[in-house]
């Protein structure tokens, strides 16, 4: 408890007190030092009452989770066990050290986790979290619990799966990055210049001589170095990532150094994701999202947060298609394809080709006429941008059958995303004026982990599927809460 209310302190003061530790006078140094230890102190008195207040029990008769806490003032937090959504089981570097985990509680009902506790050994915690999720077990002996935890993973993903989607994703964070990088240098030549630091004909000597060299190698350079760390940190997060069987739910458990476990219930899972590009294809590997009804999943703009998503990287397509088996105990199958009307094309066109070819000739011949030095590239942005409008109208799709919604959409990276119609929290439909003879709209279907929209669909079509979807919602009986 002393050693994470200390890295809490550290990561929140760690600015003014290295600032106070810089600018002390020599002679003042046992003062300061006095000051830390009693901070230190100060932490060690208040992470001893957090433990002396910290208490937890199950309330079987009432189906509760009870936590008392605090510091000063008391608090007590009572959680319905049919309300939890997650148990998370992690391990930091300095949990490992001591040999605890800490254990978190994720309701739908709050914005943040509903409870975490700090320091729990590990059986306890296999045993908690599994009652706590599954109302079915808690009756069960202990060593069957730790029977299940024990068995033979049916899915672990191999090192070299973790390798294959490492090298071929996160290039969009990486082309950034350079940017950003590109973007720096270019504001430091500007501050030398402003400042005389080098003059402006020192700039160009440099630059007619060394800059295509130089560019290449530091372009290069930086790409190897963001894609390195992409790599090393999808091996470091995710190694040795396992899914097992316990009782009626899944156990999935990762990382190298900080060791994280998660139990979830498939019952609740409310959308499942996998992306795919063509590379990824051909090495037979995909990025798997589990989105479940969380407490940090929705933000007050009303966007979803991707970060409480369950990843499984590295999965192959027979390893898919297990997982959507047993979440879903069905086999998956797309069902009738929706396509969007050809608006869909000329919205695109108007917003990406249109508007910035016109912004440009515009600015050339009135603003700024050394514009009109680069107007030779404008048909390969034309005929670049044309390509991607295309291959994003030929992924965008729809398919709708009795159990399953699956939505695609993507250039490069293709994304699925699948929700079962019972799972639909609420159905809005959008129809302009001007799509009305067309017989084009809209449709956004909520759930309580996210929102799939599908645009330019044919609006007939489109209104008896939501006819047949409030049907499904109405008369299902399956809980998924």
């Amino acid at each position: 408890m002393f050693a994470d209310s200390l890295q809490k302190f550290i990561r929140a003061a760690w600015v003014p007190l290295v600032i106070m530790l810089y600018r002390v006078p020599s002679q003042a140094i046992l003062y300061a030092s006095l000051v830390v230890l009693g901070l230190f102190a100060i932490l060690g008195f208040v992470a001893y009452l957090k433990y002396r207040n910290f208490t937890f029990y199950l309330d079987q008769d009432k189906g509760e989770f009870i936590v008392r806490s605090g510091v000063l003032s008391k608090k007590k937090i009572s959680i319905g066990l049919e309300k939890i959504q997650q148990v998370n089981i992690n391990q930091n570097i300095i949990q490992k050290l001591i040999g605890v985990y800490s254990l978190d509680v994720d309701t739908a009902g709050s914005n943040s986790k509903e409870v975490s506790i700090r320091a729990i050994d590990k059986k306890s915690a296999e045993i908690l979290k599994a009652k706590l999720l599954d109302r079915e077990v808690t009756n069960h002996e202990e060593t069957v619990l730790q029977e299940e935890v024990q068995a033979k993973p049916f899915i672990k993903i191999s090192p070299l799966s973790l390798l294959k989607l490492g090298i071929t994703s996160n290039y969009g964070r990486s082309l950034g990055i350079l940017i950003a990088f590109l973007i720096t240098v270019y504001d430091n030549i500007r501050e030398f210049l402003e400042n005389e630091i080098l003059t402006e004909e020192q700039i160009e000597q440099y630059v007619v001589r060394n800059t295509i060299q130089g560019f290449l190698m530091i372009f290069f350079a930086m790409f190897l170095l963001v894609f390195i760390i992409n790599l090393v940190r999808t091996l470091i997060r995710y190694f040795d990532l396992e899914i097992r069987r316990q009782s009626h739910s899944l156990l999935i458990s990762y990382g190298l150094f900080a060791k994280k476990n998660t139990l979830l219930n498939p019952r609740k899972v409310q959308i499942v994701a996998y992306s795919q590009n063509l590379l990824q294809r051909k090495l037979n590997v995909l990025s798997l999202r589990i989105k479940q009804a969380s407490s940090e999943e929705v933000k007050e703009d009303g966007k979803k947060n991707e970060s409480s998503a369950i990843e499984i990287p590295g999965a192959s397509i027979v390893e898919r298609e297990v997982i959507l088996k047993l979440i879903y105990d069905k086999i998956f199958t797309k069902g009738q394809e929706l396509k969007p009307n050809y608006r869909y094309i000329f919205k695109r066109i108007y917003l990406l080709l249109l508007l910035p070819v016109a912004a440009i000739l515009l600015f050339g011949y009135f603003v700024n006429p050394q514009i009109q030095d680069y107007f030779i590239l404008l048909p390969f942005y034309v005929g670049l941008m044309s390509l991607l409008i295309y291959i994003g109208y030929r992924n965008y799709r729809f398919y709708v059958n009795d159990d399953f919604i699956l939505k695609k959409k993507g250039l490069w990276d293709i994304d699925y995303v699948i929700i079962e119609p019972y799972k639909i929290q609420s159905i809005t439909t959008k129809q302009y004026l001007w799509h009305k003879r067309s017989d084009v709209g809209h449709v956004i279907l909520h759930t309580a982990a996210g929102d799939v929209s599908f645009t330019f669909a044919n609006f007939t079509q489109i209104n008896a599927y939501i006819n047949y979807w409030l049907y499904k919602i109405e008369s299902s009986d399956k809980d998924w809460v």
